[in-house]
């Protein structure tokens, strides 16, 4: 049986969720097609050939995308079995059952997608129907022997995002994942209601051996792509001091909790001497009371903190934000925007980070909230999320005005201190503030730092 595994986004990455599959899937004699929908066409001689088709949904844009592509995909091939697989999809289960997906797979999906092809085959096709029963389980948290990601047919890296240097230097990024899940239970993060609580690693030699055919293949940089790197701690420094020793000339980013750049903060001189070139890390606010909220282990101060030992170790931070959210101030915002300015961070922050509005979808544990409960509405089907709103007039217009200049300022290719002024003087105007007597954002004259010229949304 012919499987076609199918991505719509996945922050313009070649897509390992389509990779590591492929793995499984081949060494059990499946013939498979992966097509990347943001490089390239849907392959319609694939699609009518499959038994199966599984769309890979990691994240809330993928999800949207990959619902717009269901019916195209059935026109081509009305027999083919329809599997979604990845993050959103047990989150969104109840919506994509009513719409005629047939399989659904989170958590660790791959022996899922080889137990389905199986079954599939022994029925003799993968026909609508045949599916209604579904014998693999919507959410595995085995712990999977890894196989090194299969990347073949795939487009070349050079098509998916660089790195982009200080210097002007373009690297071809790669990316990995050492680790999935978390053992952290964020309010607003989706990966709580699958995982809840757990991550699982992926074996030291199956990581290297990735890395290795991503630099056969033109790599310059690897992006580990975990969700916290430092869930497994003594695991990734194992892997960053192994691949340093193999590839001296190698550079690599990770993301990682504030909490735990606080809590292992020894091993913070060894990310910098085994080539990291920058650590993102969910900030998400600087109001204490949001953060206590959302469960987030950390406080401004050691956000603070962070960014000073940083820049004692010649380390960058690239802070991530989600600065809209049922009880964000015109105050708050206001104090986001100087808290960046004051501490040197507009160069570190992605402009779009300053835009980020929450999204609540099916399952969070914002729900638990009843104040968030009292201001969301009915679950939009079509968004894939509760819609809310923010109870201080004039806020959500904010919003929309700053997602509006970054787009702007985006196309236009300005720097990211010229958005950051955009954004200070719209903020104020929006909050009744007079910017010419307000103070004046500080705006250190720093050196820009590295950054991926696909910036990070979800």
């Amino acid at each position: 049986m012919k499987v076609v595994l199918l991505s719509t986004y996945e922050l313009g990455r070649q897509p390992f969720g389509l990779a590591s599959p492929a793995a499984w899937l081949r060494k059990h004699g499946r013939e498979v097609v992966c097509l990347d929908l943001s490089r390239q066409a849907l392959e319609e001689v694939a699609i009518r050939a499959a038994g199966l088709v599984a769309f890979y949904v990691p994240m809330h844009t993928a999800t949207r995308l990959a619902m717009e592509l269901l019916e195209p995909v059935r026109e081509l091939n009305p027999l083919a079995h329809i599997c979604f697989f990845g993050l959103y999809a047990p989150l969104n289960e109840a919506y994509l059952r009513e719409r005629g997906v047939e399989t659904l797979l989170g958590g660790e999906f791959e022996q899922g997608l080889v137990q389905l092809a199986e079954r599939l085959s022994r029925k003799g096709d993968g026909s609508a129907g045949d599916g209604a029963w579904q014998a693999e389980p919507v959410i595995s948290l085995a712990r999977q022997k890894f196989l090194a990601p299969d990347r073949r047919g795939l487009p070349a890296l050079e098509k998916y995002a660089h790195v982009i240097l200080p210097t002007g230097e373009h690297r071809v990024a790669g990316y990995t994942e050492a680790s999935r899940g978390c053992k952290h239970l964020c309010r607003h993060c989706p990966i709580v209601p699958v995982y809840k609580g757990n991550f699982r690693v992926v074996e030291r030699e199956v990581v290297l051996e990735d890395v290795r055919q991503q630099v056969a293949g033109g790599a310059r940089h690897i992006t580990f792509g975990d969700p916290d790197f430092f869930n497994g701690v003594g695991h990734a420094i194992a892997i960053v001091e192994a691949l340093h020793r193999e590839f001296p000339w190698l550079s690599y980013d990770v993301t990682i909790k504030i909490e735990h750049l606080r809590k292992h903060e020894k091993h913070l001189a060894t990310l910098r001497e085994t080539g990291c070139l920058f650590v993102t890390s969910a900030v998400e606010s600087f109001d204490d009371e949001v953060l206590e909220k959302l469960e987030k282990g950390h406080t401004k101060a050691d956000v603070l903190h962070v960014v000073r030992r940083f820049r004692e170790l010649g380390l960058i931070l690239q802070p991530t934000f989600v600065p809209f959210t049922p009880w964000t101030t015109f105050g708050s915002y206001l104090e986001l925007l100087e808290t960046v300015g004051e501490n040197d961070l507009v160069e570190n922050v992605a402009p779009i980070q300053l835009a980020i509005r929450l999204l609540i979808p099916a399952g969070s544990r914002l729900l638990e909230l009843d104040e968030v409960r009292r201001r969301t509405g009915k679950f939009d089907r079509a968004a894939l999320i509760y819609p809310w709103r923010n109870p201080e007039p004039g806020v959500d217009a904010l919003c929309e005005e700053i997602q509006r200049i970054v787009a702007d300022g985006e196309k236009r290719k300005q720097p990211r201190r010229a958005i950051f002024e955009r954004i200070w003087k719209a903020a104020h105007e929006a909050a009744g503030v007079d910017v010419q007597t307000a103070a004046q954002p500080v705006l250190v004259s720093r050196a820009a730092i590295p950054y991926l010229n696909e910036p990070w949304y979800c």
